[in-house]
């Protein structure tokens, strides 16, 4: 079975040679035209936007529709004919680091005399705002990103392409219904606002990072390329998926809704040039979603229809469960695989994601692919 079945039916935007982008629903290896078969104007749309600002209601009318159709042999294209697209417009995007493992080995490679945790990681999830006009479908090539740097034997910095080009194995979490601004949004509320999830791939140049992050964070280390999956699993496909995260200690916040830490039993394949180097475990994750949602409103922030929160690197408490290749090669001191360290220009990367399903088995969410190009 492909893991696109009638237990996961995930959405995305396709158009066929020389047609006009529509809005389809994956089921096997076929896309279902949704506006050719409702009639509905938000499906006639080149994005999933219109149809995700309806809101939670008109998603779960809407997946027993689909349902209906596939069940009823409505009319489809085989996914080989489709032309898949971006699918969603992104209104704002923000990055977490919500991986106990991942910023514990971060911290132990840049900083191995000093407590890997800085103070505040336990207390709220860690965040960047990034650039979501950079953030592009699976497949996109990605050119290595040229900036300043200084190495480590270097007095002054010098500008030139990222030498330590690297991945980061997340999930996004797409948002559907808007919040006012002013307004917090409760973790309570996350299933009121969160249509579903997309692989996604967080392309950071470790080396532009390292000189520039300090004071204000990430920036052009990380702006030039975020890839996403071409297909947005809604959260009502992963049911099955829910499960318990580590518990939280210390006791967060109120407004983290601490006792309710729920994560998401998904797992992920880094394959690199068609070797599978990594395979994280996205249930070891630290903090949840709902308290990621909550976290990046508690300000007042509004959400719009389209915005686009990612996980983090997502990585386990094994060698061979990290989702970055600065860990898998700790900090460039110990090559993996081929003898790798960062990225070269040819290689190529693909994300694969796989959940519980809720009809018994497993499904497969859209995974995310890019190959490195020259820098120019």
């Amino acid at each position: 079975m492909s893991g696109f079945g009638i237990d996961h039916l995930p959405y995305g935007v396709f158009s066929a040679a020389g047609g006009e982008r529509r809005v389809g629903v994956r089921f096997e290896d076929t896309v279902i035209d949704l506006y050719a078969a409702t009639g509905r104007p938000e499906f006639a749309a080149r994005s999933l936007n219109q149809f995700l600002a309806l809101g939670p209601e008109v998603w779960r009318q809407t997946r027993e529709e689909v349902a209906g159709l596939v069940v009823s042999g409505a009319a489809s294209i085989p996914l080989a004919d489709a032309i898949l697209h971006l699918p969603i417009e992104v209104g704002d995007y923000v990055d977490f680091y919500a991986s106990e493992h991942h910023a514990s080995n971060v911290g132990r490679i840049f900083r191995p005399d000093q407590e890997p945790l800085l103070p505040n990681w336990k207390h709220l999830p860690v965040g960047y705002h990034g650039r979501s006009g950079t953030v592009v479908a699976s497949g996109t090539e990605v050119v290595r990103p040229s900036g300043q740097r200084r190495a480590p034997a270097d007095s002054e910095p010098t500008f030139g392409p990222s030498a330590r080009l690297d991945i980061e194995a997340e999930l996004g979490f797409v948002v559907g219904a808007p919040s006012a601004l002013g307004d917090p949004v409760p973790y309570a509320a996350f299933s009121e606002h969160v249509f579903g999830v997309v692989g996604l791939n967080d392309w950071s140049a470790r080396d532009i990072q390292a000189w520039e992050y300090v004071p204000l964070g990430p920036f052009l280390g990380k702006s030039f390329a975020t890839s996403i999956s071409h297909w947005v699993t809604p959260m009502a496909s992963l049911d099955a998926a829910w499960c318990d995260l580590p518990v939280q200690d210390p006791t967060p916040l109120t407004y983290l809704g601490p006792g309710h830490v729920r994560g998401l039993d998904i797992d992920v394949e880094v394959v690199l040039n068609g070797e599978v180097v990594s395979r994280p475990p996205y249930r070891t994750m630290y903090w949840s979603p709902a308290q990621m949602l909550a976290h990046l409103t508690s300000n007042g922030a509004s959400l719009r229809t389209g915005d686009l929160f990612g996980s983090g690197t997502i990585s386990g408490p094994d060698p061979d469960e990290r989702g970055s290749f600065l860990e898998l090669s700790w900090g460039g001191q110990e090559p993996f695989g081929d003898g790798r360290t960062f990225l070269e220009d040819g290689d190529e990367v693909v994300l694969r994601y796989s959940a519980p399903g809720t009809g018994g088995g497993r499904i497969t969410l859209g995974d995310v692919t890019g190959r490195i190009q020259p820098a120019r």
